[in-house]
């Protein structure tokens, strides 16, 4: 079902801001114009969509006031962490239907390390909608079966999320496979690697590290603690281009890789423990390594600045890191150091566990599984702040910024809306009447959410 929400509220652009687009050279303006958001976190992982202006207040639940804001909700089948990603005028995502009915999600700050009990058949499919109504135009089923590995009661068997080169969609599933499509849904090829239980005290956790792209380039980190691997492959057709092991340098981890070209060379940089380690992509070749964090790695690293952003946490350690790309051999720092000459500064106890960090306007923001919320001048390294947002704020999904707001998602199914700044100011508590747990995509002034139920836009 689509629920359509007032959508002439107001439109995309002020007077002032189409004239400020008008003065753009032509190539600058498409771009704007489109404001694609084509992998996890959009391009480059960052996280920041400017240019137009965002909402800072809404409402998508019914049984706490009046809707406000809500452009349009799309019902999305089945259960998924995937985020949404948009290419022109569509929205793509991910999502696990367990043929049995519905699948259990606990959500909240808890210890247990229990999987779920879904391991019954489900059907794997990505759904795409159009970017201005809602309306689903198709879906496709890639595949049904039970579940080659288990996961947890906070996961789903649809973590990851698709990516996009505007021409293909890939989709990673795990040990459910991999899978490249044209953008209306044509299956292209497939691919299958095998068992990959990213497993820890004897169950596994599910599969969460989503596939990057670079022109016909497709890497994958399979950090399953038995064969630890990180693989590229062609986009054309699927061959396997390199493999190396990861057996020492890392026993389990969740991120999405980041690809990145600084000009000299391209790097494939992916979090781990206890090692983050950059790789040629070319080769496959180790460039650099860093020892130390926390044993659960699942922040994705980032290019913020000219610098790679790299944090994890888990296990007494939650270090944040801001390195140079041109870093080679061993950085790791010796014990009481914070730089050297790869590391710009670093904080031993600033990082996240889960949630992916923000850089934006000269700051970086930190939002915690326990509602704890820091703030650095990316510059310098220096705390501006460290605050606890409250208890309905145990933030999975990732931050993103526009239009001088810091969005940040809680599990609650509540967004805390910031300033952007060296201070916090909460702007808003907006609920969604949902659990959030995907990380939002922005477009052209659109939020867009993926809730347990649904896909929504905000503008």
């Amino acid at each position: 079902m689509n629920h359509i929400f007032g959508l002439s509220r107001r439109s995309f652009l002020t007077s002032s801001l189409a004239s400020a687009l008008m003065a753009l050279p032509a190539g600058a303006l498409a771009s704007k114009a489109e404001q694609n958001w084509p992998e996890f976190r959009g391009a480059g992982a960052r996280g920041v969509a400017d240019g137009y202006p965002t909402l800072a207040t809404w409402n998508a639940d019914a049984a706490a006031g009046k809707i406000s804001g809500i452009l349009w909700r799309a019902e999305v089948p089945g259960l998924g962490h995937s985020s949404p990603i948009i290419w022109k005028d569509r929205i793509y995502v991910a999502t696990a239907v367990r043929l049995a009915g519905k699948a259990p999600l606990r959500i909240g700050l808890y210890g247990n390390n229990d999987a779920a009990e879904d391991n019954d058949e489900q059907r794997w499919m990505i759904l795409c909608f159009d970017k201005k109504s809602g309306r689903r135009l198709w879906e496709r089923n890639l595949r049904s079966a039970t579940p080659a590995a288990s996961r947890h009661t906070k996961a789903t068997h649809a973590n990851t999320t698709i990516s996009t080169d505007g021409k293909h969609l890939l989709a990673f599933f795990g040990s459910e496979g991999m899978y490249c499509l044209d953008l209306n849904g044509k299956l292209l090829w497939s691919k299958d690697l095998g068992v990959i239980n990213i497993s820890k005290y004897g169950i596994g956790w599910g599969y969460g590290s989503s596939p990057a792209l670079y022109k016909d380039r497709i890497v994958l980190l399979c950090d399953d603690p038995n064969n630890p691997f990180i693989a590229a492959f062609r986009l054309s057709d699927g061959t396997e281009v390199w493999r190396v092991s990861r057996k020492g340098d890392c026993e389990r981890s969740w991120g999405t890789p980041l690809v990145h070209n600084d000009g000299i060379r391209t790097q494939v940089v992916a979090n781990g423990w206890p090692f983050i380690v950059s790789y040629d992509l070319n080769t496959g070749k180790e460039l650099w390594r860093l020892r130390g964090g926390g044993d659960n790695p699942i922040p994705t690293p980032f290019i913020a600045d000219g610098l790679i952003v790299v944090t994890n946490a888990h296990g007494g350690k939650a270090p944040l890191f801001a390195i140079r790309p041109s870093a080679n051999g061993d950085i790791s720092l010796p014990e009481n150091s914070t730089s050297n000459d790869a590391i710009v500064w670093s904080a031993p106890n600033g990082g996240t566990y889960i949630s992916t960090p923000v850089v934006y306007g000269g700051y970086i923001y930190l939002a915690n599984h326990n509602g704890l919320l820091r703030c650095f001048d990316f510059k310098t390294g220096r705390k501006m702040f460290e605050e606890r947002l409250g208890l309905d704020a145990t933030c999975s999904a990732s931050l993103v910024a526009a239009d001088g707001k810091i969005y940040c998602p809680a599990e609650e199914g509540v967004v805390y809306v910031l300033k952007a700044g060296p201070t916090l100011e909460v702007l808003s508590k907006n609920q969604m009447g949902e659990p959030c747990l995907a990380t939002p995509a922005i477009s052209q002034g659109v939020l867009y959410f993926r809730t347990t139920q649904s896909l929504l836009a905000i503008g």
